[in-house]
């Protein structure tokens, strides 16, 4: 089961937790506040010395630095060794008395991933499901055909659509190109763009020697929170899609 990290090697202040609010799904008061989330991957020694994959971990944080949440991904060995970032997997979001809050999750789908066929049939677009409190979904992400641009919706609990985000056609990453991997976050009419989830240059030796990331989320402040917490799940899948594999 995951844990959040003992304080004694985890020294992060965390953000106060919100009163309860009517309406908004316990654990994601924090997110009323808030137009802006920092991701910061956290680095596996294991996997970097036996270059094997483990079970992603995350620091969800604040502009301010402050935690909101720690994620911790829960798939099986067989699932990371044989399916790599193809793999289906269970994300968890724990506050900071160890409760999970919301569950980010993705079915294993071999045909799926190529933004040519993910237009054609379910089984060939990735999709990911975002629940708060678990078992209660509140939103869906879903990638959408195109030639290239990586495109992807974000819907309501009811699979309507919301908001969508658009890709760049070319992804330049690793440790030789310091530059910020940005997917624009626009409104259904893709006329307007109110924010956008980025994968961060995280330094030449992060970026040399390991997967670990960092990204950022931004959003408008007054956007629904059950719409602010399916982002979170969009930023996994883009991480798992763009990022997870990459070879250092």
């Amino acid at each position: 089961m995951a844990q959040v990290p003992s304080t004694n090697n985890n020294p992060s202040v965390w953000m106060q937790r919100p009163a309860p609010i009517s309406g908004c799904p316990a654990g994601l008061e924090y997110l009323t506040q808030l137009d802006c989330l920092l991701l910061n991957q956290k680095v596996s020694k294991l996997e970097a010395i036996t270059g094997r994959e483990r079970n992603n971990k995350y620091a969800i944080s604040n502009s301010q630095g402050n935690q909101i949440y720690f994620a911790a991904e829960e798939t099986s060995g067989c699932m990371r060794s044989l399916c790599g970032a193809q793999r289906g997997f269970q994300i968890y979001l724990l506050d900071n008395d160890n409760q999970k809050v919301m569950k980010v999750s993705r079915d294993l789908k071999v045909c799926a991933g190529s933004p040519w066929f993910a237009g054609c049939c379910d089984c060939c677009a990735h999709e990911v499901t975002v629940e708060a409190p678990i078992g209660t979904v509140v939103g869906y992400v879903k990638q959408k055909g195109a030639f290239g641009k990586s495109p992807y919706e974000i819907m309501d609990e009811n699979q309507e659509p919301v908001l969508k985000i658009k890709g760049p056609r070319f992804i330049f990453d690793g440790a030789l190109c310091p530059c910020d991997s940005e997917f624009k976050l626009l409104t259904l009419d893709g006329t307007n763009q109110v924010g956008s989830l980025s994968k961060v240059y995280s330094g030449f030796a992060k970026e040399m020697f390991t997967v670990a990331d960092n990204f950022s989320i931004k959003f408008p402040a007054d956007l629904s929170v059950k719409t602010k917490a399916t982002l979170i799940g969009a930023l996994f899948l883009i991480d798992f899609t763009y990022f997870e594999g990459k070879k250092k």
